[in-house]
């Protein structure tokens, strides 16, 4: 059934005002057309509401005419980093993400337990260190779920790690699991496991326990969720950061089911493996299914690159530093070196994909920039993922090789960093998250969530990109280096066409311009970043259908 052509009036229609790969700068006005025309799954025309075509289309009583009533639209926003399956296998997880200590925890799972007999096992997010302070066994999970003793497994906030009860241990077979490169299965001074995995032994083992857990159609209702909940939030697109084989397979089972209404890139995740064989057998893979599954066969669900875990996480003491943390002493390295890192990214660079490469420290970011410099063909947009706490001369370097700074403004929200100066010192913490830089010295942005590490509202996103101050505890008045605060238009465009740049998908998405895709969200808003907290997203349109309203 055809479409019917739309016409929007009586509203602020968002232009970003710059080319694709450029970004806005801190103090950029906003630029708004008048109206809008959606014919089929296209957008036909931006401009004036005194425009022939607009006055063509009011006199044609075949054309829609929806009045937006002062609203504005703004392209279809894209998260430029999440991950898919997990974020809605999340969804059905209990959140600890409000607890305080080791007892809020204790007494939420077992609330949880009680309410919830029928659960094979209790699946938990949102632990972060900073809530239990020192070490975490299973023996701290053991007896909350009573005489059904059922596996308890918690993720950390970021993914990095997960904590078990015994009987998780048992179920995961984790007795059995041999030591990998870059990762950790913590054991006490006798040997026995303690319940706790850490980096590459949580991403090689428990991340597949549980994806083979789940049914393929407990798989496919997950990722069907999230896409559902991406709409809620304002999402047309996003880019899957850690595909892998569990959750390619249940996304094309659900693309076999039905049609997709979302545009979907996506990363294949590369595991430190043994040596360059075992690496380089997973970049073959990618190159593999990025041949069957790419923007001329599947525009809109293609695989375009390669994801490298190149250190860990700053809460977790796991990132890679160039001086050691200040509570401890330690000095840790990245999980993959130079030299176990290039062949990989040569390979991928040889047969045309993209690399993403995760680097948090700033030991890390400069190895995975050393790495990109030497390796990648220029033009490839090489991106460097959330980049936490670069020096300022990797800050420039990004720019000067065009490496996309793919950022997540919610994990630089104060709430969650109370930690950082007791592990970084004050010195450090002056480093953190310093995006103006990226974005001055010309490096492409591409916002995304990290979901479901961190909320996956976009609006929320640009929020803490924009003042630096939180959008988890808006009454919580610190702001983490205002100076390196974005500006409104500039975070706005780096989470629309930014995102759309970032994998190769800016000739089609991410601006509201005539021939793009009719991909874009209505939003009853004003324009001040203080005032993002009460915007509302109230509806999404895909390929110029209306996928989500909020007065449905």
């Amino acid at each position: 059934m055809a479409r019917p052509t739309t016409l929007f009036i009586n509203g602020k229609i968002f232009l970003s005002g710059v080319a694709p790969g450029i970004n806005a700068g801190p103090d950029r006005p906003p630029t708004f057309a008048e109206a809008l025309i959606v014919r089929g799954d296209e957008i036909e025309f931006v401009g004036d509401a005194s425009d022939p075509a607009v006055t063509a289309a009011r006199a044609d009583p075949d054309i829609f005419v929806r009045d937006l009533v002062g609203r504005t639209i703004l392209p279809g926003f894209i998260d430029g980093h999440m991950h898919l399956m997990m974020m809605g296998q999340s969804l059905n997880k209990l959140d600890l993400g409000r607890c305080w200590s080791l007892a809020d925890i204790q007494r939420v799972i077992s609330e949880y337990a009680t309410a919830n007999p029928q659960l094979p096992r209790i699946l938990c997010r949102g632990w972060m260190h900073s809530m239990t302070p020192g070490s975490v066994t299973a023996r701290d999970l053991d007896g909350l779920d009573g005489d059904r003793d059922r596996p308890i497994l918690i993720d950390s906030k970021d993914l990095h790690s997960t904590w078990c009860n015994t009987a998780g241990i048992r179920a995961l077979g984790a007795e059995t699991w041999a030591d990998v490169p870059g990762g950790t299965i913590e054991r006490d001074t006798e040997g026995k496991l303690t319940g706790v995995f850490i980096e590459a032994a949580n991403i090689t083992y428990v991340w597949p326990y549980i994806a083979t857990v789940a049914s393929m159609t407990e798989r496919t209702v997950a990722i069907q969720s999230a896409v559902e909940a991406y709409h809620q939030a304002g999402y047309t697109g996003l880019i899957d950061m850690a595909m892998d084989e569990g959750a390619w397979e249940a996304l094309q089972a659900l693309r076999a089911q039905r049609p997709i209404p979302m545009r979907i890139a996506a990363y294949w995740l590369i595991k430190p493996g043994r040596d360059d064989e075992e690496n380089l057998a997973q970049v073959e893979r990618a190159i593999e299914l990025s041949k069957e599954y790419s923007a001329s066969t599947t525009p809109d669900c293609r695989i375009v690159g390669i994801k490298v875990i190149c250190d860990g996480i700053i809460d977790g003491c796991t990132a890679g530093l160039t001086e050691p943390y200040t509570h401890n002493g330690h000095a840790e390295v990245p999980l993959w070196t130079a030299a176990q890192l290039e062949p990989v990214v040569k390979r991928a660079d040889q047969a045309g994909l993209q690399v993403a490469l995760h680097a948090i420290g700033d030991a890390t970011i400069k190895m995975v920039i050393d790495v990109i410099s030497t390796c990648v063909t220029a033009g490839r947009r090489p991106r460097v993922e959330h980049i936490e706490l670069a020096s300022a001369e990797d800050a420039a370097r990004l720019g000067r090789g065009s490496i996309t700074a793919s950022i997540q403004p919610v994990h630089a929200d104060p709430a969650i960093l109370r930690a950082w100066p007791k592990l970084l010192g004050d010195h450090r913490c002056g480093r953190a998250f310093p995006y103006r830089e990226f974005s001055d010295h010309g490096a492409p942005l591409a916002l995304g969530s990290d979901a479901p590490t961190a909320p996956h509202t976009p609006l929320g996103n640009v929020y803490v990109g924009t003042t630096r101050r939180s959008y988890r505890e808006p009454e919580y008045e610190t702001m983490v280096n205002p100076h390196f605060a974005l500006g409104l238009c500039e975070a706005i465009t780096a989470g629309t066409q930014g995102a759309a740049y970032s994998c190769f998908d800016d000739d089609r998405l991410g601006v509201l311009g005539a021939g793009y895709k009719a991909d874009f969200v209505v939003v009853d808003m004003e324009w001040e970043k203080e005032k993002l907290m009460e915007a509302k997203v109230t509806e999404t349109w895909f390929d110029g259908t209306n996928v989500w309203s909020a007065a449905a």
